[in-house]
């Protein structure tokens, strides 16, 4: 910063004084010489100098400058302040005074056009420099003025003069550059912007070519046409190489030939409109737009505009193709239909299909086209879902310019949902009944394996050698009934004791088992809607479905280190018919649930195993870290409840369980206990008579073992027809001990019959069925019911309550 004329002002009054006071000091002993020589008196000599000396003094004193009021702050300006507020980043400021001398002037201006000079006397060009001076006369004149078009150094700017100071003494300059357009860059981001795809969906291939021929931007539309691809990287390559032309000067994509549509190339140099120099234009980069012929502006692509934009608003996936088998048009609903992931069509059907089917959609679609007009299906497979064949239908049409094949394609999108979604539900209840099957054989097996294991065990103290054997057993066979409770689970022939009950007291229970399963470092978070219905499920059952689920969101939640992290959400919510509407499922019904949510934050689940992780058996854990029953038996207790389990899962975010359980609308009645007869009430003492009946050997005989050691006289039976006969024959029981299942007449019918000659005589079925299931299906008074595999222990204990007339 610089404070030129201020600086050069002060040195020259400092220079110029002392000389000033010697030349009148000379004048004045001249004067008074020349005076005593005139008249020969010295004293009139001396008086004439005092004199003058004394005027002097007086003149001095009333010319010497004074301090006013408040502008005595003026005297000495602090131009550092100045120098401060003209600094600016983007603009050269400069004060000039009348003179046309610079005062002062900031970082920038100095770096453009340095301190020697001063505006309007810049180093610029001849132009520039009268266009300043014009400025600044004006500014002197009208108080601002503005200079346009200066041009030096390679640079151009503009220039602004405002008249300023206290008594308007002053030009401020602000001298600002102005920025050049790239027009090629610009018209290289349109093209591969949002306005070359909109030129693309008009059927419109742009592209900016260099002069030496390379391509620097292209749209979508280009890109698919020269290369199959909308997504091909086609920068930096020959525009040419993607062009051919025939003998007539016909334009070709390269990659069609002869056999694609010609296309009419419009050329439009890139340059700068307001540039006044003529550039050449073999050195001007280029816009090129290819347009099918006979589809330019103005021209119908299918032949009728108002056909087309018919086509286009249909919800049916709509298509028409020209003579050559060649797109012309395509909706939006048959490009979705197609999977085809573009707004612009490919240039031809067969570009939908895998290649197997390529060659048969081709011929059948310019046979149509170039034949009679028929129409017919076509089965292809489309590249988006090569394994599900669809069928596209072909018709002729005439009449309409170009159009002469009309392709329709239904969005069997959600069709193929509905199928995978009812195979699935198929799959489902085939694997649940054979997991019953196998449970109840399995269970009939387990039930000889623990009888005997108790059997042995009455013989065994602890002291001995193979009662720890023996107890092994027996621990290894309850783990399997366990699992097969699993199974039964899953294809709902468990049995349940269901009760009305309020879902948020339930959750309440398990929270606290829950925060230790889950572990510390899971934060567990429980909230609940208001005015929930109530349920009517199963307690026990309903808990292991909290259990299992937060199990699994734990497991989820597990890191690399091996210690589980995250939160888990525990909610519970009421869901109207109206939120069942919202939610658009074919498999919930409308009506009012009451929905218990688990979600956790963990590694969530992949789409490809979403669908099978209610199956049996399915697991993603390592060998020996799971059964793959956890889930299928919330799937199994869930439906068995009446209720509904969807999940929702994003890998790396975590997973959603959410349990629609329908609310209980009926007033709870407690079933009235069936008694025993009085008189077996009050004479009951202990032992027995028990008709047994049950076909499998080794079942049957641990039953009769055990009930004999109590004290109780036995007749066995292996099927319902020896045992209905026990009965004819006039034996005398005081209890019937059935399995349900059997060869021949099974346990039920077996009842019935006997109960018309003894009606009040109880009946104790033991199966691997579920109780709720065989009451539906066995109506009976007085019918009990024992689950298999049973311990010794237990069928002694149900047998001893049904005699006494007691409920199990």
């Amino acid at each position: 910063m610089t404070e030129v004329a201020t600086l050069m002002a002060e040195q020259d009054a400092q220079r110029t004084q002392p000389t000033d006071l010697l030349i009148l000091a000379a004048a004045l002993v001249a004067s008074a010489v020349l005076v005593w020589l005139a008249s020969g008196e010295p004293l009139v000599a001396a008086g004439y100098g005092a004199g003058v000396l004394a005027f002097a003094a007086l003149g001095r004193i009333l010319l010497r400058p004074r301090s006013v009021g408040g502008t005595a702050e003026f005297a000495q300006p602090d131009w550092s302040v100045t120098n401060a507020a003209i600094d600016r980043p983007d603009a050269a400021v400069a004060i000039t005074d009348r003179a046309g001398r610079l005062v002062c002037a900031n970082r920038l201006f100095e770096e453009w056009f340095g301190m020697s000079s001063a505006p309007p006397r810049l180093p610029l060009d001849d132009a520039a420099v009268e266009r300043l001076d014009r400025a600044a006369r004006a500014a002197w004149r009208d108080g601002e003025a503005s200079a346009d078009g200066l041009e030096g150094a390679g640079r151009r700017w503009t220039a602004h003069a405002r008249r300023s100071g206290r008594g308007e003494d002053y030009l401020a300059w602000t001298i600002e550059p102005v920025e050049s357009t790239d027009i090629v860059a610009d018209a290289a981001r349109a093209v591969a912007g949002k306005a070359g795809l909109a030129l693309g969906q008009a059927g419109i291939c742009a592209a900016v070519v260099s002069p030496d021929g390379a391509i620097l931007s292209a749209n979508p539309g280009f890109a698919l046409a020269a290369t199959g691809e909308a997504q091909a990287t086609v920068v930096g390559t020959d525009f040419v190489s993607y062009l051919r032309s025939d003998e007539q000067d016909r334009i070709y994509f390269a990659r069609e030939g002869r056999k694609g549509a010609p296309q009419r190339l419009i050329h439009l140099p890139v340059a700068d409109p307001e540039s006044r120099t003529d550039a050449d234009p073999a050195l001007t980069p280029s816009l090129m737009l290819l347009i099918e012929s006979g589809t330019g502006a103005g021209e119908g692509r299918a032949g009728i505009p108002q056909i087309e934009a018919l086509l286009a608003r249909l919800p049916l996936g709509l298509a028409m193709c020209d003579r050559d088998g060649r797109f012309l048009f395509a909706n939006e609903a048959f490009l979705r239909a197609a999977g085809h992931d573009g707004t612009v069509a490919p240039p031809y059907p067969s570009d939908l299909v895998i290649r197997d089917d390529k060659g048969a959609l081709a011929d059948a679609v310019r046979r149509i086209a170039q034949g009679a007009p028929t129409a017919g299906d076509v089965a292809v497979r489309l590249r988006s879902a090569p394994e599900d064949p669809v069928s596209l239908s072909v018709a002729g049409v005439r009449g309409l310019g170009e159009g002469a094949v009309l392709l329709s394609l239904k969005d069997s999108s959600e069709e193929a949902r509905l199928k995978r979604q009812i195979a699935q539900a198929t799959k489902m209840q085939a694997v649940g009944q054979l997991a019953g099957g196998v449970a109840h054989d399995f269970n009939n097996v387990l039930t000889a394996i623990i009888g005997y294991c108790d059997l042995m065990l009455l013989r065994h103290s602890p002291g001995d050698s193979d009662y720890d054997d023996i107890v092994q057993i027996k621990a290894n066979s309850n783990r399997a009934a366990s699992l097969t409770r699993q199974l039964l689970a899953f294809s709902r022939q468990q049995t349940l004791r269901p009760q009305v009950l309020q879902l948020p007291d339930l959750v309440s229970e398990v929270s606290q088992l829950l925060k230790r399963l889950i572990g510390e470092k899971i934060k567990l978070v429980v909230s609940h809607d208001r005015d929930l219905g109530p349920i009517r499920a199963d307690p026990t059952q309903i808990e292991n479905v909290i259990i299992n689920l937060a199990v699994n969101a734990r497991d989820a939640m597990q890191g690399k280190s091996g210690e589980a992290s995250g939160t888990l959400r525990l909610a519970t919510r009421r869901i109207t018919p109206a939120d069942v509407r919202a939610l658009k499922s074919e498999i919930l019904p409308a009506g009012n649930y009451t929905a218990l949510v688990i979600e956790d934050t963990g590694s969530g689940i992949p789409p490809e195993n979403l669908g099978k992780i209610f199956e049996p058996f399915f697991t993603t854990k390592e060998l020996g870290k799971g059964t793959g029953l956890g889930l299928s038996t919330v799937y199994g207790i869930v439906k068995q409840s009446g209720g509904f389990i969807f999940a929702d899962s994003e890998v790396g975010k975590g997973t959603r369980f959410t349990v629609y359980l329908p609310v209980y609308s009926g007033t709870e009645v407690a079933a009235p206990p069936v008694a025993a007869p009085a008189q077996a009430q009050q004479t009951w003492s202990g032992g027995g008579r028990v008709l047994l009946v049950e076909d499998e050997d080794t079942v049957r005989a641990v039953a009769e073992r055990a009930l004999v050691r109590q004290g109780y006289v036995v007749t066995t039976a292996g099927d319902g027809e020896a045992g209905l006969e026990a009965i004819v024959s006039g034996g005398t029981f005081d209890l019937v001990l059935s399995d349900v299942v059997m060869p021949t007449m099974d346990g039920p019918t077996m009842a019935r019959a006997i109960r018309e000659r003894l009606p009040s005589i109880p009946v104790l079925f033991m199966s691997g069925y579920a109780e709720e299931q065989l009451r539906r299906e066995i109506d009976l008074p007085n019918m009990h019911f024992l689950p298999k595999p049973f311990s010794v222990a237990q069928i002694g204990e149900a047998v001893e309550r049904v005699l006494k007339g007691q409920s199990l």
